[in-house]
C-alpha cells in the first residue's frame, strides 16, 4: 500500500507544472507611457529584451502620452486574459477603475517607473521603479554644495517640469524644493513644462531667455532630453550652457554625459531605465505566488561633470 501510495504522490507531483513551466508559458501585457526621451527608449528596449530572455510572451503597446490609450490597452489585455499586466502610467491619477477590472479579472498588475494614487492599494501588487522626490534631493543637495562655495551670492533657477501630473514631475520637484528651501539666497524664478522632450524644453528656455526682468544663473530640468534642447537654446541666445547658466538635470543618458563632456552640462543624477530583468523576475514570483515588496526602488548614482568622461564608456544607454 505504501509503495502505491508513493507512486501515486510521484504520478501527482510530476503532473503539476513546474514554476519554470509556469513562467514560460507567461503572457504579459505592457503599456509604455510613450517614447519621449533617449530613457524611455532605453527602458522599452530593456522589457522587450528582458522577455525574451525569460522566455515571457510581451504584448507590447506605446500610449503616446496619452493616459486614455493606457486604458485601452489595459483593457485589451484584460479581455485577452493576459497572465500579469504591467505598465508606467503617464499621469498618477485617474485608474482606480481600470484596475478594478483588473483585479476582478484575476490579473495582478505590477507599476513600472512610475506610481498611482488610488483610492485602495490592493489594485496593484507592486511598483518597481526609482525614488523620483530623492532624485529631486539629490539634484538639490548639488546645487546647495555649489552655492556654498559663494555664500554671499543669490542664485535665480528656472524649472524645466515634466509632464503635468506625471509622478517624476511632482516628486522632482518636490524633493528639489525640499532642499533648497534651507537657503534663502536659492530662488525657483519660473516654471513651467517641458514634456520631457527636447523639442518643448528648447521652446521653454527660449521663452525664459526672453523674460530679461531677471539673471538666470541656474536651470533645473526634471530630465536630460530638456536639458539638451534648453543647451541648444542657451547656446542660441549667445550664452555658455555650463558656464554662464549652470544646468542640473535627471536621468543620466548617454546624451549627457556627452554634454557634461562637452562641459555643456554640471551634473545629472541617474534615473536607471533598466528595469526589464527585475521586472520578469517580479512577474514570474507574482505568478507562482511568491511573496512580493509593495515597493522596489533600484541603486543610482550622481554624475558631475568632473567624471563623466571616465564614466561615458560604461554607460549602457
Amino acid at each position: 500500500m505504501k509503495l502505491i501510495a508513493r507512486r501515486t504522490l510521484l504520478a501527482a507531483a510530476l503532473a503539476l507544472p513546474s514554476v519554470g513551466a509556469l513562467a514560460a508559458g507567461l503572457t504579459m501585457g505592457f503599456s509604455q507611457v510613450g517614447a519621449e526621451s533617449e530613457w524611455r527608449t532605453a527602458n522599452s528596449a530593456s522589457i522587450k529584451a528582458a522577455a525574451k530572455e525569460a522566455g515571457i510572451t510581451l504584448k507590447f503597446a506605446d500610449a503616446q502620452q496619452k493616459q486614455e490609450n493606457q486604458v485601452k490597452a489595459i483593457r485589451s489585455y484584460i479581455a485577452q486574459k493576459v497572465d500579469v499586466i504591467a505598465f508606467s502610467p503617464v499621469v498618477e491619477s485617474g485608474w482606480d477603475t481600470v484596475l478594478k477590472e483588473a483585479k476582478a479579472a484575476g490579473i495582478p498588475v505590477i507599476l513600472t517607473d512610475r506610481a498611482v494614487k488610488v483610492a485602495d492599494p490592493s489594485l496593484f501588487v507592486t511598483f518597481i521603479g526609482s525614488d523620483f522626490v530623492e532624485e529631486g534631493r539629490k539634484a538639490g543637495r548639488w546645487l546647495l554644495e555649489r552655492a556654498a562655495k559663494t555664500p554671499n551670492a543669490s542664485l535665480n533657477i528656472v524649472e524645466l517640469q515634466g509632464t503635468v501630473g506625471s509622478a517624476p514631475a511632482i516628486d522632482r520637484k518636490k524633493g528639489f524644493e525640499e532642499v533648497i528651501k534651507t537657503n534663502p539666497k536659492l530662488q525657483i524664478i519660473r516654471s513651467q513644462s517641458g514634456e520631457f522632450t527636447r523639442a518643448k524644453g528648447k521652446e521653454v528656455m527660449e521663452s525664459f531667455l526672453k523674460q530679461r526682468d531677471k539673471k538666470i544663473d541656474v536651470l533645473y530640468a526634471h530630465n536630460d532630453d530638456m536639458a539638451i534642447g534648453a543647451i541648444q537654446a542657451i547656446e542660441e541666445a549667445g550664452l555658455k550652457p555650463g558656464v554662464d547658466i549652470v544646468i542640473i538635470s535627471i536621468d543620466g543618458v548617454r546624451g549627457a554625459f556627452e554634454a557634461m563632456k562637452a562641459g555643456k552640462l554640471n551634473v545629472t543624477v541617474e534615473c536607471n531605465p533598466l528595469l526589464g530583468p527585475q521586472l520578469m523576475q517580479l512577474a514570474k514570483d507574482i505568478v507562482a505566488k511568491k511573496p512580493v515588496d509593495k515597493r522596489i526602488t533600484v541603486n543610482e548614482g550622481v554624475f558631475p561633470a568632473e567624471v563623466a568622461a571616465k564614466e561615458l564608456p560604461n554607460r549602457k544607454y
